[in-house]
């Protein structure tokens, strides 16, 4: 389960209730731990920009600024703000948490005999994942810039972690998943 989320957009939508039409804003938002699409009602008086990080979790002493989740949604519910805003909210998301996915690179294994789960990333392949490999056999990568440095050819670690996220997320009919969780 999410604990915090990103904010992606926010913008105020027209709800009718019983005494009338109401405005109520509503964030769309990407989960830090699952990449899981939100559809967020934050309290009134919160001004959240994107790239915030919120606490969604089901204590209610901590949700400062969400008033309630209203629903998960998928790649195709979100604004078109939202969707250009996912890759760069996704690259803080895992440069914030490097040493997940870090591991990734420190840890990943051949998925049958022809391929290795380092060729899930796009763009990555056998030249490349044979300079990971060389240079994780040496010693364990430290962190994102570590793997940068040391296996230069690959021109951003980080990057190919991003767009296979940003991938997982947006096809649902995915044989595989690394990072996101369905």
């Amino acid at each position: 389960m999410e604990e915090y989320a990103y904010v992606l957009d926010c913008m105020p939508q027209s709800s009718i209730v019983s005494k009338g039409p109401k405005k109520e804003t509503i964030c769309y938002a990407v989960g830090e731990q699952e990449f899981k699409l939100f559809e967020l009602v934050p309290k009134d008086g919160t001004d959240l920009s994107t790239g915030d990080r919120v606490y969604i979790g089901k204590d209610q002493k901590l949700r400062t600024d969400i008033d309630h989740v209203k629903r998960r949604i998928e790649y195709k519910d979100l604004s078109n703000f939202a969707s250009s805003e996912l890759e760069h909210v996704v690259l803080d998301i895992v440069m914030a948490n490097q040493d997940r996915f870090i591991r990734f690179y420190n840890e990943a294994q051949p998925l049958t005999l022809k391929k290795h789960m380092l060729e899930e990333l796009p763009g990555l392949g056998k030249k490349m994942m044979q300079a990971i490999l060389e240079e994780r056999a040496k010693e364990k990568f430290k962190d994102i810039s570590d793997l940068d440095t040391r296996v230069p050819i690959l021109k951003g670690g980080a990057k190919l972690i991003v767009e296979r996220i940003i991938l997982e997320i947006s096809d649902s009919e995915r044989r595989r998943y690394l990072f996101v969780s369905k």
